[in-house]
């Protein structure tokens, strides 16, 4: 599909927001991705085929690879990270172990979707919501509030992911909008409700529809992604009121670690993956938000104006990270 989406956008050779053909990049590049081969592999095989240049990828969770590239140092090679959510790249952020990204490559987004210190650019955005069954439950059925999640009502009828690197964006999120103790008494209310664990939101959004589990915590595009296959999906996306944690926007983003060999050759790669053809293909295929400037969503989804979605100040998300996944351990939410 993806050179479909290309082809339509208009051509085969890969530009810069300002029309530019980057700087061709030589060798091989080493990228480390939080996002799954499923999602970002065509893209990095377009971008294989385009510039000549080999990528050496590495898929895993976007917390245990900025790990990694803390424990390796300078013994290792990082030339971009790519991760499914910010709080990764600003821990290796807050610990200098990111170099400043090109203005240029920078200036595809708005200033709200990159690091204020030019450390890292999103890339997409998606947003938490409720996934629910729609034969299991009606919209007033819904509650109001996330928090209203741990009454006992909800015991065991709505499908976590506690390892998994968004939920645990959304935790450190959540901190920074209502605080430690708050945050420690929903974790520990989800787990008293024995709230069932899954490895990754598209297990939880499997098990909503076949009505293991009325409900279940996600990104938005899960559920988009599963209608396209199948219009009669008994699933739909349930968005909590604005401010509430439970609809905040979290973004995917890239950085380039000081371990990089080829900052330029990472740059390239960052271009591509800013250029209008790749933001149309996570948009049009994978159903995210595209983050640079003048490209639109796919029709199927709302402006993200229109949507009571919750903003974080991203920068701040990488502070928590180990103390988050230490948090959520500690809750019993996982074992």
């Amino acid at each position: 599909m993806l050179a479909g989406v290309l082809s339509a956008c208009g051509g085969e050779e890969t530009t810069t927001g300002d029309g530019s053909t980057p700087e061709a990049s030589s060798g091989r590049l080493v990228v480390y991705s939080g996002r799954s081969e499923e999602l970002v592999g065509p893209l990095f095989e377009r971008f294989e085929q385009e510039t000549g240049v080999d990528l050496d990828i590495r898929y895993g969770e976007s917390d245990d690879l900025a790990l990694a590239i803390e424990q390796e140092g300078d013994r290792g090679q990082v030339d971009l990270f790519v991760t499914q959510s910010p709080g990764a790249v600003g821990y290796l952020s807050a610990a200098d172990l990111l170099q400043p990204i090109d203005q240029a490559v920078l200036d595809r987004v708005r200033p709200e979707d990159r690091s204020a210190e030019g450390t890292w650019v999103g890339l997409s955005a998606r947003a938490r919501v409720l996934a629910y069954n729609t034969t299991e439950l009606t919209p007033d059925q819904l509650p109001d509030s996330v928090f209203d999640l741990t009454d006992p009502a909800w015991s065991g009828r709505v499908g976590v992911a506690p390892t998994n690197g968004s939920f645990i964006d959304f935790v450190s999120g959540m901190r920074q909008l209502v605080g430690d103790e708050r945050t420690e008494a929903w974790l520990a209310g989800m787990a008293a409700n024995a709230s069932p664990t899954y490895p990754k939101n598209s297990a939880i959004l499997e098990a909503v529809v076949r009505a293991e589990v009325p409900t279940g915590l996600v990104n938005h595009y899960y559920r988009e992604v599963a209608a396209q296959e199948d219009p009669n999906l008994p699933a739909a996306n349930h968005f909590f009121p604005n401010g509430d944690p439970g609809s905040m926007l979290l973004v995917t983003a890239a950085a380039v670690p000081t371990s990089a060999a080829d900052p330029a050759g990472a740059a390239e790669l960052m271009s591509f993956l800013l250029s209008d053809e790749s933001q149309k293909f996570l948009a049009d295929d994978e159903f995210e938000y595209p983050l640079a400037i003048g490209v639109a969503p796919p029709g199927s989804l709302p402006p993200l104006t229109d949507l009571p979605v919750t903003r974080l100040d991203l920068d701040r998300l990488g502070d928590d990270l180990t103390s988050t996944i230490d948090m959520i351990r500690a809750s019993g939410l996982q074992e």
